[in-house]
Parts: structure tokens; C-alpha cells; sequence
């Protein structure tokens, strides 16, 4: 047993990982998903445009309602910036369409 940790238990990037056994009995860490953005954001209006035709054939107004608000955020932020491939993480796109939001202030000190 690992110091500070459990059995069957070790550390990644600083993270407690429930670890896999390999068939040389060393324990191995589990993979972890890339914390980077690593999609794009053209394949994330795709996605959006993909499960908002969903939603439409089933119906689900709600989602439907949600997914065209998000659709509609985030190609203002692409045309807002049309250099940027890299999908924008939700605080970006919020701070982009409301950028005197107390959450999106940047102070110089």
C-alpha cells in the first residue's frame, strides 16, 4: 500500500486514481480524458446542429430550446472570432457576449 493512499490506488497528477493491473502485476493509473480542448469548433457545431435535428424528430422541446441557444452563442463568438479553430469553454463564449459580466472583468493592479 502507497503511503496516504488506499489499495489498488495511485497517484496522477496529483489525483487519486483507481489503477489498472497490468500482467506484469505493476498497477498502472488509469487514463485520464485530456484536460486540454482539444476539439475543434467547427466539429462542436456539427455536434450541436446533429442533436438539435434529434431533438426536433423527438420532439423534446426543452432540449431542443437549449441546444438552439447554444448553437446561436457560440457562431456569435465564431463570428466574433473567425482566426480560433479550438471549441471556446462556456466561460469564454459567456465572457465574449457579455464581457462587462462581473465573472469576465480582468483588473490591472
Amino acid at each position: 500500500m502507497l503511503a496516504g493512499g488506499s489499495a489498488g490506488m495511485t497517484p496522477y497528477g496529483g489525483i487519486w486514481r483507481r489503477s489498472t493491473a497490468r500482467s506484469s502485476g505493476q498497477a498502472e493509473p488509469a487514463p485520464l480524458q485530456d484536460p486540454t480542448n482539444a476539439r475543434s469548433l467547427e466539429s462542436h457545431l456539427a455536434s450541436l446542429r446533429s442533436e438539435l435535428e434529434q431533438a426536433r424528430q423527438s420532439g423534446n422541446q426543452a432540449k431542443i430550446n437549449h441546444l438552439e441557444s447554444e448553437l446561436k452563442d457560440l457562431e456569435a463568438y465564431k463570428a466574433h472570432h473567425p482566426e480560433d479553430s479550438k471549441d471556446p469553454t462556456p466561460l469564454e463564449v459567456y465572457c465574449d457576449l457579455n464581457p462587462q459580466a462581473p465573472e469576465c472583468l480582468v483588473y490591472d493592479d
